[in-house]
């Protein structure tokens, strides 16, 4: 259990140890993470200020990691320690953020909780709300206000969620609360950092991800990858799960187990999804998560609805990396040339190649003015920041993309291609959010949306139902 300490204003320990608390609060540590010196490290553990507990325990059926929940046999190994010069056990699951060993405790602060900043009218945002989105905005709010426990905001893609989130996150930093909006890819986070920085000048943000530079934790809002929060121990007031249905968060148990750790005992969650699963859609008809509908794009317009495009040859073309005869003709004949195109494909290996082998054939038919204008971008990319960013600046015409880029990434102009959206990469869920990538600014709400396939499979159809749904939705909203 965490102790609040009533120490004396004027001491020099009390100074200390507040900055401590802002350091290390709510935090699960290795001792590396820790930057105290031995002596002052001892003085703090001595006065239980830190807690030491077991990195992993033995069970029955095998181990435990007690930091990321990881109880798969699989992902622990047998490893020489440096320190010990034993063998101890580690764990796979989490060791990109440091080992934890059998032999080394991990670290919980147990001293003086942090006293969060009060930030009066924090949101300088000056943008006007829908109708629908206040109603979805003011939602939010009063649960966080309430303490309310859980709320699931199920908006089309291109509803504007983040803008929704403004008026609720106001009201806790107005309230002293801590919170962190928790999102599944890195590109998001990287994406909502500099919108939150420019709505909100005057709060203390960090965004956190596997490459970021900044990994400290010490802001009182917090913008991080879903993995990041395996770091932390109620720590949070105020819990946001951007895209919650998103791999990994929904196929990956540890991730579930480290949100409901991260967050407070007295606290609200707040679920973000365009595409929620069935779990979620049985909680809701059950009444068992409270919800709020938002079924139209902040412009008003609906969702562009995806073209079937069958190409029998699509397999033996991929085999070559080439585009099937079908999307060569569709790319020379675009009827809006002007815009980016997205391309989504199954796989690394055919992302990377198939843009080394087409770019001088599109150079050649004008689709391209060079090659250096048609990329590639993937998980395991290095440059994949600077080319997302290329895009995004409109120096690149065509990206090829896997699903990296399905959900949480907003540019304003482009139609989108799917390749074999029949594979098993491409369920529905991921069909949808690909689709709800075009369309998104008021000027151009109408991009084009092309599946390209070999036999339509029930996630293509389901899809497509999905969005007719919400469209169908939507008017009966505007009407």
């Amino acid at each position: 259990m965490l102790k609040n300490k009533s120490l004396t204003p004027e001491s020099p320990s009390t100074t200390m140890e507040a900055d401590l608390s802002y350091r290390y609060f709510g935090k699960i540590l290795l001792r590396e993470e820790i930057q105290l010196s031995d002596a002052e490290f001892q003085e703090n553990l001595s006065n239980g200020n830190f807690i030491p507990t077991p990195s992993i325990i033995s069970k029955r059926i095998g181990h435990e990691c007690q930091r990321c929940h990881n109880q798969k046999r699989s992902l622990f190994a047998m490893i020489d320690c440096a320190r010990c010069k034993e063998k101890h056990i580690y764990c796979r699951h989490c060791v990109e953020m440091g080992r934890v060993l059998a032999c080394e405790p991990l670290y919980t602060w147990n001293g003086q909780q942090p006293i969060w900043k009060t930030h009066e009218n924090a949101c300088v945002w000056d943008g006007q709300l829908t109708f629908v989105q206040q109603n979805a905005a003011d939602r939010i709010e009063r649960a966080i206000r309430l303490k309310e426990t859980e709320l699931l905001v199920w908006g089309v893609c291109g509803a504007g969620k983040t803008e929704m989130l403004f008026k609720g996150i106001s009201s806790a930093l107005q309230l002293g609360k801590r919170i962190c909006l928790a999102t599944p890819r890195a590109d998001v986070v990287r994406e909502l950092y500099p919108r939150f920085n420019e709505a909100f000048p005057t709060v203390d943000i960090q965004g956190i991800y596997g490459g970021s530079e900044d990994k400290d934790g010490t802001a009182q809002f917090i913008i991080a990858t879903t993995h990041q929060l395996l770091r932390y121990d109620q720590a949070f007031d105020v819990l946001v799960i951007d895209e919650v249905d998103a791999f990994p968060y929904h196929a990956d148990p540890t991730l579930p187990f480290a949100s409901h750790r991260a967050k407070k005992k007295v606290s609200t969650t707040v679920y973000l999804t365009a595409t929620p699963r069935n779990e979620q859609k049985v909680k809701i008809s059950r009444q068992k998560l409270p919800h709020i509908f938002v079924p139209i794009r902040f412009h008003g317009h609906p969702l562009p609805v995806p073209q079937f495009k069958m190409c029998f040859s699509l397999q033996k073309d991929l085999n070559q990396f080439q585009f099937p005869f079908a999307l060569m003709t569709w790319l020379t004949k675009r009827k809006h040339q002007a815009r980016q195109l997205l391309i989504f494909v199954p796989t690394i290996q055919l992302a990377e190649k198939i843009v080394g082998v087409i770019g001088q054939l599109l150079v050649n038919k004008g689709v391209i003015r060079s090659q250096e204008m048609l990329q590639a971008v993937h998980a395991e990319d290095p440059n994949r920041e600077e080319k997302v960013n290329l895009f995004r600046q409109k120096k690149l015409t065509i990206l090829v993309t896997t699903t990296i880029l399905e959900r949480g990434v907003t540019f304003p102009a482009i139609d989108v291609i799917v390749l074999d959206a029949g594979h098993r990469v491409f369920d529905e869920a991921a069909l949808v959010q690909i689709a709800g990538r075009a369309g998104r600014s008021p000027e151009d709400p109408n991009g084009e949306v092309i599946f390209y396939h070999d036999g339509k499979t029930n996630a293509m159809v389901q899809a497509v139902d999905s969005i007719r749904a919400m469209n169908k939705r939507g008017r009966s909203y505007l009407t």
